[in-house]
């Protein structure tokens, strides 16, 4: 609980970075982590040489678990470190023989090719019709 307001400002950055629509401030953001911290998410925090470097959130589930954010810090960027997390992840954390889900913005293309790269396969695609007067998704 500790690191939310942390975890709120590189969460902040990820939404910038993915061109999400999300409009959510830096404050409602660690509110937001708060809770998904006190009930079904867990973060792991990466580290190099005493510098934050990455996080991840995620929510294990009897089947699944459901990485919802992963975030390298920019300055850090080309580096490994995502692959290395997601090493990291599903050698010493996440238990074996459960199915791994994640969900990328069709936009995303690096973040689509990332997943890709670590070993995730394409399974859905969520399609939407705007509400009217709706801004248009960030391209």
């Amino acid at each position: 609980m500790d690191d939310c307001a942390m975890l709120a400002e590189l969460n902040h950055q990820l939404i910038r970075d993915e061109r999400h629509r999300n409009k959510m401030t830096v404050p409602e953001l660690e509110q937001r982590m708060k809770d998904w911290l006190t009930s079904e998410y867990a973060a792991v925090i990466f580290e190099n040489g005493g510098e934050v470097v990455a996080y991840a959130l995620y929510r294990e589930q009897t089947e699944e678990v459901y990485l919802r954010q992963l975030f390298v810090v920019r300055t850090r960027r080309r580096e490994g470190i995502g692959r290395k997390a997601m090493d990291i992840m599903r050698s010493r954390i996440w238990p074996k023989g459960k199915r791994l889900t994640v969900e990328v913005l069709v936009k995303n293309e690096a973040g689509v090719a990332f997943w890709r790269a670590v070993g995730y396969r394409d399974y859905s695609l969520t399609l939407e019709i705007p509400p009217a007067g709706a801004a248009p998704a960030m391209l």
